[in-house]
């Protein structure tokens, strides 16, 4: 059996005699027990995940801060996904004096009916893209267009540059590039003469940040060992429920002043964030050990490792760990390779498929709640608040217990509460209790979207994960696309919004029984690797019926 997993196995290991020099007298103390095989004289070296694991040591502030500082790009992800919310709403409005055509008591009246004298903006009409452009009589599907074209950019770009980071560029790269991408078309967007001009740059805006949350997400797990992998994924949470946070904060910093320094104001700071990524960032060593490069991925664990196992990382060490036989080493591929390597087996087909329609689900509600916050009677920097905020417990949940939650049972209960009290918003007439019903629906929506993107993480190996994530995000992204057409949609009859969104999570989240469980599991390299761990776990299930 021994000889039969090293026969499939796609993970490079070393050979060697337990007679040899090497063996006796440059033996490594940081190098796990060697696995014995059928013959007493060989010896075959651990897997990736354990040599990273004894060079990385003890979780250190080198690790601390690599991971934070990736995790952070979530928080600029969260700015330009949600500033919309502020830059494309519609002011208030107040009647002028002593026109009787007009009364500030009637709520029923639409400044389209009254004439251009009969009433005025609250505030100047720089404040919003509806006001400045005097789109108020222009129609739900004009003045969502912003938001769709931001979420319609970022499918498309997640589709295009979804294998950029597991095939040429790499983790590190591909979130340099993306959010540095983001950041200058937001800062082109202030600029913006006319609603065309921005819609466009919002699509590209969105296309650039199609990969930043994915590329964050995995390059901030593999930079660290397996105890600390599941919380550093919460942290990039936790910085994108920050950035939702600081925008009703910069809003009413801002408040009637033009909706442009909201751009700025979130964009500047995102372009020296890229550039602070690509200087003092390494590149994941999982990646690195993947595609070949042996040189780098032993400089990057050497600059990252405890300071207790640094003087142990020697030139011997990593030619033990990363001597390549020639029909061992990674096949170049083209862009593209990691999506049809997905596709063409049936159990990774399958889980991707089953996974991405969960994301759709709870991407429609995630998405679509915050952007239907202006159709409440509340006050819009209340609610945008309360929302955000409802963010925290959230990710801290899922933080805390992460590793004792089920991921199956967890994402099925969180979707189906959050429909049900989505529905609820449409049946209850009572303010206080829409408003909370609907605290309620964001609230496990956020804890579902955490729980899933760490579910896509562990239900597939390294060599394809990131494009795996990628796809799963874009399928939540989708879901949010549509969102803007069923919260405008919404605002004659609430159940094609709120009540939509609740139907679809819950009958979405019914495909997650079609996926393996996975909590407590070793993550794993190759697909031959994950396939051989499913056979053995079929094995030892059907022995112990």
């Amino acid at each position: 059996m021994q000889d039969t997993m090293h026969a499939t196995n796609t993970t490079p290991t070393t050979l060697v005699s337990k007679h040899t020099p090497m063996a006796d007298s440059d033996q490594n103390p940081l190098l796990p027990p060697l696995l014995d095989v059928e013959s007493e004289h060989e010896y075959y070296y651990p897997s990736l995940d354990s040599t990273i694991e004894h060079c990385i040591g003890d979780f250190g502030w080198t690790h601390i801060f690599q991971a934070t500082l990736v995790s952070f790009a979530w928080f600029f992800d969260a700015q330009q996904t949600f500033i919309s919310v502020f830059t494309d709403a519609e002011p208030k409005w107040s009647c002028t004096d002593n026109n009787p055509s007009c009364s500030n008591n009637n709520n029923n009246v639409s400044t389209c009916q009254l004439s251009s004298d009969a009433w005025s903006w609250d505030f100047p009409a720089s404040t919003s893209i509806i006001s400045e452009w005097s789109l108020q009589c222009a129609g739900s599907i004009i003045t969502g267009l912003p938001a769709s074209s931001f979420l319609f950019g970022c499918l498309v770009g997640g589709f295009a540059l979804a294998t950029l980071a597991d095939s040429s560029l790499g983790r590190k790269n591909m979130l340099v590039l993306s959010s540095l991408v983001m950041a200058l078309t937001g800062v082109l967007t202030a600029a913006s003469t006319n609603i065309w001009m921005y819609v466009a740059l919002r699509f590209v805006s969105g296309f650039g940040r199609a990969t930043v949350g994915t590329c964050a997400l995995v390059l901030s797990t593999e930079l660290v060992g397996k105890k600390w992998r599941e919380k550093m994924g919460i942290i990039g949470f936790v910085c994108f429920t920050l950035g939702f946070l600081s925008l009703p904060a910069i809003a009413f910093s801002l408040k009637g002043y033009s909706w442009r320094l909201m751009y700025i104001w979130t964009c500047v700071p995102s372009v020296f964030y890229s550039l602070s990524v690509f200087f003092l960032i390494r590149e994941s060593p999982r990646w690195l050990y993947i595609k070949g490069r042996k040189e780098e991925f032993a400089e990057t664990l050497r600059s990252i490792a405890a300071p207790t196992n640094r003087s142990s990382l020697t030139q011997s060490f990593f030619g033990r760990c990363t001597e390549w036989g020639d029909d061992q080493k990674p096949e170049e591929t083209d862009i593209f390779s990691a999506v049809k390597i997905l596709l063409k087996r049936r159990w990774s087909r399958q889980r991707l498929v089953a996974v991405m329609v969960v994301g759709f689900g709870i991407g429609m509600i995630y998405y679509g709640m915050p952007l239907g916050l202006g159709n409440l009677s509340f006050d819009l920097y209340l609610s945008v608040t309360l929302n955000a905020l409802s963010e925290f417990p959230a990710s801290f949940l899922t933080f805390v217990l992460i590793g004792k939650l089920d991921r199956k049972g967890s994402i099925l209960g969180l979707s189906l509460l959050s429909g049900i009290c989505s529905v609820g918003c449409v049946v209850v007439t009572w303010k206080v209790t829409q408003i909370a019903l609907e605290l309620v629906s964001f609230f496990s929506a956020c804890t579902a979207f955490d729980v899933v993107l760490i579910y896509t993480l562990e239900l597939f190996p390294t060599c394809v994960r990131n494009s795996a994530v990628s796809m799963v995000r874009q399928a939540l992204v989708f879901g949010g696309a549509l969102s803007p057409v069923l919260v405008a949609a919404g605002r004659k009859n609430r159940f094609l919004s709120y009540g939509v969104f609740g139907v679809g999570v819950s009958v979405c989240a019914l495909f997650v029984g079609l996926l393996p469980e996975t909590r407590g599991r070793v993550l794993c390299d190759t697909l031959e690797e994950e396939e051989r761990k499913d056979a053995a776990s079929a094995f030892s299930g059907a022995h112990s019926v």
